[in-house]
C-alpha cells in the first residue's frame, strides 16, 4: 500500500510520456502480418494488420483461400479494429495523465489496463488464425487438414510458406509496456537518489 501512495520522479514521468507517445505511433504502424511465399508469387503476398484496417494482397489471398475452403478475409467480420485505435489513445491519455499528477497508483492502474488490453489483442488474434485454419468448407476443391497459423514464425500449407510475426506497430506497444514497468517500478531508486543528493547539498 505504501508503494501506491509513492509519487513519481522525474525519470519516471519521462518514461510516462515516452509509453503514451508509444501506444500512439503503434495506431499508425502494421501490428502483425502474415506473408505467403509460392513460386508462382515469387515477390510474395502478404496481409498486413493494422488497429484501424487489414491491408495487403487481400483479394488474391481471398481467391487462393477459396480453393481450401477457408473463409473469405473481410474487414466487417472483425468488428474490434472500430475501436482498437480509440482504446490505444484513450491509454496513451492515460500515460501522460499520470506523469503529470505522479500518482503511482494512477501509473500502475493505466498499466494494468494496457496489459489487459494487450492480452485480450494476443487471444483475439490467436481466436481468429484458429477460426481461420479450423473452419474449412470440406467441399472446398482442394482438400487439406485443418491447421492454425502460428502467431510468430513460419508454417507450410498446401505449396505455400506462410511467415508471420509482429509489425512496428506491435514492437511499439511492446514497449509502452516496458517504459511503464520501468517507471513504475524503478522510481523508488531514482527518488531517492534525488533525495540523497539535495541532502548532501544541504549538508555541505
Amino acid at each position: 500500500m505504501k508503494f501506491l501512495q509513492g509519487k513519481l520522479s522525474l525519470p519516471g514521468r519521462i518514461l510516462l510520456v515516452l509509453a503514451g507517445i508509444c501506444l500512439i505511433a503503434s495506431t499508425y504502424f502494421p501490428l502483425w502480418y502474415m506473408k505467403l511465399d509460392a513460386p508462382q508469387y515469387p515477390e510474395g503476398l502478404a496481409m498486413i494488420v493494422y488497429m484501424d484496417k487489414i491491408g495487403g494482397r487481400i483479394d488474391i489471398i481471398n481467391n487462393l483461400n477459396h480453393y481450401i475452403g477457408m473463409k473469405e478475409i473481410v474487414e466487417s467480420d472483425f468488428p474490434e479494429i472500430q475501436y482498437m485505435s480509440y482504446i490505444a489513445f484513450g491509454l496513451a491519455g492515460l500515460a501522460f495523465l499520470a506523469a503529470l499528477l505522479r500518482k503511482v497508483w494512477f501509473g500502475l492502474s493505466t498499466l494494468v489496463l494496457l496489459l489487459i488490453g494487450g492480452g485480450l489483442g494476443i487471444y483475439d488474434l490467436w481466436y481468429w488464425l484458429h477460426r481461420y485454419g479450423t473452419e474449412l468448407d470440406p467441399q472446398a476443391p482442394i482438400r487439406i487438414d485443418p491447421f492454425v497459423p502460428p502467431m510468430i514464425g513460419s508454417n507450410d500449407v498446401a505449396n505455400f510458406v506462410t511467415h508471420t510475426g509482429f509489425g512496428i506497430g506491435g514492437y511499439f506497444l511492446g514497449l509502452s509496456i516496458f517504459c511503464m514497468m520501468i517507471a513504475l517500478w524503478r522510481f523508488r531508486g531514482w527518488e531517492n537518489k534525488e533525495r540523497d543528493s539535495k541532502a548532501n547539498i544541504m549538508a555541505g
